[in-house]
């Protein structure tokens, strides 16, 4: 390993955070990862991680173990002792969709009071999705008033965006197929360039304004949304037309090299902390703007209506009335490999079959814990998927973990009271189930 002159601080500690300053560690820079929570803060130091990703369990245990990255509640005494900031704070939505700016705010008070005390060349990046202009209108002012001084005399802003997928964020970082960087100017690019030197050469390095920088973020999420939404209004049409199988239409759409056949697999919809919030966020900035984003609306109608095809599809099956059936939901967080169940279409299932007086069992291998503050005891939450399947009338899948794929027709028969499985992610192979006498439904496949 590499130990580089640059120590960097990363202000939060969510996925971006943690992961980014984990990744950033392994590379050789001396990392502080600050956070307000003191318990996660010593989870951190403890080289437990506060969430579930992929492969970060061992690679926080190497850093801390090798003293590379620790974790502070001091973000003063990070800041005075790096030269580096970046700014990984979330950004919720408000009501509106609005983005709310609350901790971006927070997060440049606190860096600009360390700033007024430090008399060394230090840049402010951020790295929270936030809306095109923020950087300019909030962060920038926020710093020069808490500090006293002036941005891109006294000290450098950035915007370096991150592209990282929950469950595959740690791979991403250290393989980017991208690194975009906005700044204010040339020594605040070439600080940021600095820390991305060991990226390989065909990487590309995207120079930018802070803006520009902004609405990549953006446009790239919109766009992946929009894919999403795309193949599940095809998927939908496939059904209402009587098209035997959407993945085979989703194959031929993807082989068209303009396409691409990524994020055309058609399901339950979209969820995490990204896609719906940033979409929304968009919109609510364009509309404010006095622009109607009349395809971005549609995307976010799609979502939200998707994951009921997975009830209309139990009616389908067993009759309006689910009244007293027993479910068994298989996948809860909102995509594999991760515990993250913001905007989960797994949520909107729930919630519906509870409105239908249905009662539910559920297991997910990470998820489970978040879930249970959500529904609390409205849900029995199992130790295992076989737990869940026992003794129920219908099995939906919403997420396609590793562990779903190995059920066997065999299981669904020998447990649940009846054989029927709604599967929202194509978790199963059709065919096997059909054919063992398993009444089996997939969005976007014939009855």
């Amino acid at each position: 390993m590499k130990n580089r002159s640059k120590q960097i601080t990363m202000i939060g500690t969510g996925y971006v955070g943690l992961v980014s300053g984990v990744c950033f560690a392994k590379q050789g820079f001396s990392v502080k990862c600050v956070d307000i929570i003191p318990e996660k803060i010593e989870a951190i130091n403890s080289a437990q991680p506060p969430i579930y990703e992929k492969g970060l369990d061992e690679l926080l245990k190497e850093m801390v173990s090798t003293e590379m990255l620790k974790g502070t509640i001091n973000t003063e005494e990070a800041i005075l002792n790096s030269d580096v900031a970046f700014i990984c704070v979330g950004t919720p939505s408000k009501e509106s969709g609005e983005m709310d700016t609350v901790w971006i705010e927070s997060a440049a008070r606190d860096i600009g009071k360390a700033l007024k005390k430090k008399d060394e060349y230090f840049v402010v990046t951020a790295k929270s999705t936030i809306v095109p202009g923020t950087t300019d209108s909030v962060i920038t002012p926020i710093l020069e008033a808490e500090s006293g001084k002036e941005a891109g005399k006294d000290f450098g802003i950035a915007f370096c965006p991150e592209f990282l997928r929950e469950g595959n964020a740690i791979e991403d970082f250290l393989k980017p197929d991208r690194v975009v960087i906005g700044a204010i100017d040339e020594r605040s690019y070439e600080t940021v360039r600095e820390l991305f030197d060991w990226v390989p050469k065909e990487t590309p390095i995207l120079k930018t304004d802070l803006r520009t920088a902004e609405m990549i973020k953006y446009g790239a999420n919109s766009f992946l949304a929009t894919k999403i939404s795309f193949i599940n209004t095809i998927s939908n049409m496939c059904e209402a037309l009587g098209v035997k199988d959407v993945y085979d239409v989703a194959e031929g759409i993807g082989l068209d090299f303009r396409i691409s056949p990524y994020f055309l697999r058609a399901g339950a919809g979209f969820g995490g902390s990204c896609f719906p919030k940033d979409v929304k966020a968009i919109i609510a900035a364009a509309k404010k703007a006095n622009y109607d984003p009349l395809l971005l609306n549609s995307v976010i109608e799609v979502n939200k209506r998707q994951p009921l095809r997975l009830i209309s599809m139990c009616k389908d099956v067993i009759g309006n009335d689910l009244s007293g059936k027993q479910f068994a939901i298989l996948g809860l967080a909102f995509k594999p490999d991760t515990d993250d169940i913001r905007e989960a279409p797994s949520i909107i299932v729930i919630d519906e079959l509870l409105k239908n007086n249905a009662t539910i069992k559920a297991y997910d291998p990470e998820a489970m814990d978040n879930m249970k503050q959500l529904f609390g005891e409205k849900v029995q939450f199992t130790e295992s998927k076989e737990a869940a399947l026992r003794d129920t009338d219908v099995c939906i899948i919403v997420t396609n973990w590793k562990e779903f794929t190995e059920l066997q027709p065999n299981d669904v028969k020998t447990l649940m009271k009846t054989p029927i499985v709604i599967d929202g992610r194509k978790t199963v192979d059709a065919e096997t189930f059909l054919n063992a006498g398993v009444t089996y439904r997939r969005i976007g496949l014939k009855k």
